[in-house]
């Protein structure tokens, strides 16, 4: 496999824990699927922390940042049945994809870690 794309992010925890106090910035970041899912997390803090570290180091591997029409809530970061997280694709950031790296099927690793004050994310895109 190439790699095409790598990108990391760390987030201080404190920060997101101020962040979702307010439901504007949980429901203008977060995709309804990781809302639910953060009902089954007892540190909710940790829970979105990690999330918005995903959705920051997967569009720095994507190499656009958030621009060209992707929002946080177009990156989706779910749990399987082993708790293991990984990026849920939609259609637009499917054309996305295609569009910069002009690939139709990709890879994408995610490793997600957290300490008491800090959350981090590493990315990245294969072919």
């Amino acid at each position: 496999m190439k790699i095409i794309g790598i990108g990391v992010d760390i987030v201080d925890n404190k920060r997101i824990k101020k962040s979702i106090k307010n439901k504007q910035f949980i429901t203008r970041v977060f995709s309804k699927k990781e809302i639910n899912q953060s009902k089954k997390f007892i540190s909710k803090i940790n829970y979105f922390s990690k999330r918005f570290a995903a959705k920051e180091s997967f569009s720095k591997a994507l190499g656009t940042g958030f621009r060209k029409g992707l929002n946080f809530k177009d990156i989706s970061i779910v749990n399987d049945k082993y708790g293991k997280p990984h990026y849920e694709l939609n259609n637009k950031l499917k054309k996305l994809i295609y569009s910069k790296f002009k690939v139709k099927k990709i890879k994408i690793s995610l490793s997600l870690a957290d300490e008491k004050k800090y959350s981090i994310a590493f990315s990245v895109i294969h072919k």
